[in-house]
């Protein structure tokens, strides 16, 4: 496989600060002999096993030209301008799947973890040009090397000998090498956040003297939220704003600040980022319009470059600002209306007026938020980093997020699926109704909309999806203080029938059950007077608060729900206070069941009870629907992530042959006989068809069958085949045969790369449909749905992403509504439903070694004797450009 140079990217070292990583070019000649230099004598004899003095121009000659040669890959670290480190592979001759590395850092440069950084980088590239083992010499008592070694592949063997170690790095791109990466990239990301949402002091530029305007209003805000550390307004021309001395530079400032709040006119923005990073700021946030969104795409850049350049992190441009309600930092550096009180929700927006609307929603609800992030146009931070900086983060119990677009998927499915594992993620996804965009013609590429992607996805990665701002909201009240359901029973308790009623049914839409409780006989002795004691319980519109403590002690300690409902519905004769006192303490009493209460009838309800606060809601079916999905993420919390299984079987190597032959011819859709020959290195059964070049050669073919049998072409031309007259079914005897063929060859007459097959009938109960189609953003998608002339009529389909894992097959084919019919429906015979979830990994496994799949179609796919076979196969072919990373530590 081709070596691809790698593009130059920023990224965090251990530190959280910004390096560069970029290929060696033969211009860097004298840096690289200058770096050497640097090195001390105990570095380079680590290296070089040796002095190494006399091999610098030598080895700084190999740098800088490997990258010409197609043999290898030399990449550097620059950071300032210079470079600090380099590393390289180079393929041995004899056996182009291994390599030999090699990694060097200067010594006022090492324990930041750039030899790991550079080593990832390595591993990645390898990776991708096929080279699958990665081999160096290190001596004995070079025990940095060492650690870093085990770092990136821990366990591996290590054999020693005459003082050296032989390392050698196999590492799975998909296993624990992507979770050790992934993890460290977590550690860069909080410590170089930091200054951004837990600063120490604060500047802000772009304060107006009249107290108008975005500045002024961020200003005042940081004032008034009481921010615990100095805060700094700069302004070239006033003495004092706010009440607090101005100073007319940040080199007049008496400190270095954290972080610098940006809200002058978009043309003095980069100069002003620029004397803030000289003046060694650590974050900005630049709420100033005009921008990408208004099409100025490179003085964007710009801005991203410097902040780079100074080692800052940025958000914005464009954007609403900052805030963090903790105890120990209190910073309100936004301008929206109404500040958030304290909590455990971290939310992000990529909307600054989604975000104004969130922090109000939560504040008239008394939903506390914890930390807030509006993104604006993402230049550089972006929801990727600020999941990774949650993830640690004690005081957030939650996150919500906001997005109108994802810069890079693939990382972003890693990294919630990590925070989603702790705590809940919660996500509103802007754009679902925009039409979804088609890779080709399949049925499989029809219906994976970049919606189908988002919600593959989510469901992989356990973000809690809401349609609604309102919805995220509401589901993060019951979410941020309180357990996860058990299961998927829920109680409902109330004084209003009706209200219980539709309780009851707004269950049955979000997938909980109403029991009917088991528990009659200690309700019925509980609460005598109510007019059912039953699951829903009615207590009567004059129920008093002792019944309604009664009856949520019965039910909830019953054992019987998972959750609990209750409603008030005020009266002119109840007892408001009273009875919602006795709710709160009744549901005091239960911290270990998830509950949520309904007031009605109230001008001014409160918005919790209790000391758990237990959130109050307007209606039965936002409080439902909430817990719904709570018990959603629960289940999925509780069941095992999956591994990718060895599969036994497979011809990496032959499939590759396969593709690249066929693309020397260009793009596009091949031969069902080409695509059949790659599915057989994956050992993907396809019902066999024999080719044939006349009348008798097809009817000598039907019987070695033996009838019925089926009449079609092989011809890439023909995506569908139905109505083309290009397929015959289900032919019975010799006559119809030559009929057939005679039709199928007159169609595709004078095409070359068309032939006419002939392939036995298969019958079975139930069919289905397989595939996968390539999205340049999301990546693959494997797909598993009804098939056959049901695959868009009843348009049941199940999507997953990469990596496909035995529990993302499991859960594929459980999801489809047909299920009932994979299983053995009143008789029907069921599917091998093993030998499907194995075929999806399958799936899975050859879109991820051939990326070039742009679209792969298998329809029908037929339970057989043994396992699962497919009947008709169409595959499109297409070259890969430049596509998101989902493991390399690289920053936006």
């Amino acid at each position: 496989m081709a070596l691809r140079t790698p593009p130059a990217v920023d990224a965090l070292d251990a530190d959280g600060r910004i390096v560069r990583i970029r290929p060696i070019a033969p211009g860097d000649l004298a840096a690289l002999i200058a770096m050497h230099q640097r090195c001390t004598t105990a570095d380079l004899r680590y290296r070089f096993f040796g002095s190494g003095r006399g091999v610098l121009g030598i080895e700084a000659r190999r740098l800088a030209g490997l990258g010409g040669t197609g043999r290898g890959v030399a990449l550097a670290v620059e950071d300032g301008g210079e470079i600090v480190a380099a590393a390289s592979f180079e393929r041995f001759r004899e056996d182009p799947g291994r390599a030999e590395f090699g990694v060097l850092v200067t010594e006022e440069h090492q324990h930041r973890g750039l030899g790991t950084l550079l080593l990832e980088h390595l591993a990645l590239a390898a990776g991708a040009a096929g080279v699958k083992e990665l081999s160096g010499q290190v001596l004995g008592d070079n025990y940095k090397m060492l650690r870093l070694a085990r770092r990136l592949v821990p366990g591996t063997p290590m054999p020693y000998a005459d003082g050296v170690v032989d390392v050698v790095l196999t590492a799975d791109l998909d296993g624990a090498f992507a979770d050790e990466v992934a993890a460290r990239e977590r550690s860069a990301e909080r410590l170089s956040l930091r200054p951004l949402l837990d600063p120490v002091s604060v500047a802000v530029v772009g304060a107006s003297r009249t107290g108008r305007g975005v500045g002024a209003r961020i200003l005042r805000s940081i004032v008034d939220g009481d921010f615990t550390g100095p805060v700094y307004p700069v302004h070239p021309d006033a003495d004092t704003l706010a009440g607090l001395p101005a100073s007319a530079s940040f080199a007049e400032l008496p400190q270095p600040v954290d972080l610098v709040i940006v809200a002058v006119p978009a043309p003095a923005v980069a100069g002003v980022l620029h004397e803030a990073g000289e003046a060694e700021a650590l974050a900005a946030v630049v709420v100033t319009a005009g921008f990408a969104e208004t099409g100025d795409a490179a003085a964007q850049d710009a801005l991203v470059r410097i902040a780079r350049d100074h080692d800052m992190r940025l958000v914005g441009p464009n954007c609403l600002g900052v805030v963090n309600t903790a105890r120990s930092v209190r910073l309100q550096a936004s301008f929206a209306a109404e500040p958030p009180a304290a909590g455990g929700l971290a939310l992000a927006s990529q909307s600054g007026a989604v975000g104004i609307a969130a922090l109000a929603h939560a504040s008239r609800t008394g939903l506390g938020v914890h930390s807030f992030v509006s993104l604006g146009n993402k230049a550089d931070v972006s929801g990727n980093d600020l999941l990774a900086y949650w993830y640690d983060d004690p005081a957030t119990k939650a996150v919500a997020l906001y997005l109108e677009s994802f810069g890079n998927p693939r990382k972003f499915a890693r990294i919630a699926r990590a925070v989603a594992r702790r705590k809940p993620v919660l996500a509103v996804k802007g754009g679902r109704s925009e039409p979804g965009r088609r890779a080709g013609r399949s049925h499989t590429a029809a219906a994976a909309t970049s919606d189908t992607a988002v919600d593959a996805l989510f469901a992989q990665a356990g973000v809690i999806r809401c349609d609604t701002l309102e919805q995220l909201l509401d589901t993060a009240r019951v979410l941020v203080d309180q357990p996860l359901p058990r299961g998927r029973r829920l109680g409902v308790i109330g004084n209003a029938g009706g209200v219980g009623v539709l309780a009851a049914d707004a269950a049955a839409d979000a997938g909980l059950a109403v029991p009917d409780a088991a528990a009659r006989a200690r309700l019925a002795a509980a609460v005598p007077d109510a007019a059912a004691a039953a699951n829903p319980v009615d207590l009567g519109a004059a129920a008093d608060p002792g019944a309604f403590a009664e009856a949520i002690a019965a039910l909830g300690e019953s054992g019987e729900v998972d959750a609990l409902v209750v409603v008030f519905a005020a009266t002119g004769v109840s007892d408001a206070e009273g009875n919602l006192a006795a709710i709160g303490d009744a549901l005091d009493t239960l911290p270990a069941l998830p509950a949520a209460a309904v007031v009605m009838g109230m001008a001014e309800p409160p918005t919790a009870l209790g000391a758990r606060a237990v959130p109050v809601f307007a209606f039965p079916e936002p409080a439902v629907t909430a817990l719904g999905r709570a018990a959603d993420y629960a289940a999925w919390r509780s069941r095992p992530l999956g591994s990718r299984p060895d599969l036994p079987g497979i011809d990496r190597a032959g499939a590759r042959a396969v593709v690249d032959r066929l693309l020397e011819h260009g793009d596009g859709w091949q031969s069902a006989s080409d695509a059949a020959a790659i599915l057989a290195c994956y050992d993907i059964q396809v019902t066999q068809a024999l080719g044939v070049a006349s009348k008798g050669e097809a009817v000598a073919a039907a019987r070695a069958f033996g009838y019925p049998v089926a009449v079609k072409a092989d011809d890439p031309r023909f995506v569908h085949k139905t109505g083309t007259g290009t397929v015959h079914l289900g032919l019975g005897d010799a006559h119809q045969v030559r009929a057939a063929y005679a039709e199928v060859a007159a169609r595709i007459e004078g095409d070359e790369n068309a032939s006419v097959t002939v392939q036995p009938m298969l019958d079975a109960d139930v069919e289905l449909a397989a595939g996968i189609v390539h999205d340049a953003q999301f990546g693959s998608l494997v797909m598993v749905g009804l098939g056959g002339t049901a695959t868009d009529i009843a348009d049941d389909k199940q999507f997953r992403l990469l990596p496909v894992t035995d529990a993302d097959a499991a859960a594929m084919w459980r999801s489809l509504r047909s299920r009932p019919l994979l299983e053995g429906y009143r008789g029907s015979r069921p599917v091998d439903t093993d030998a499907l979830a194995d075929l999806l990994v399958r799936l899975g496994r050859l879109a991820e070694d051939l990326p070039e799949i742009a679209e792969l179609d298998l329809n029908p796919v037929m339970p057989v004797r043994y396992g699962v076979q497919a009947v008709d196969v169409k595959l499109r072919l297409a070259r890969t450009g430049d596509e998101p990373d989902p493991i390399a530590r690289r920053l936006r």
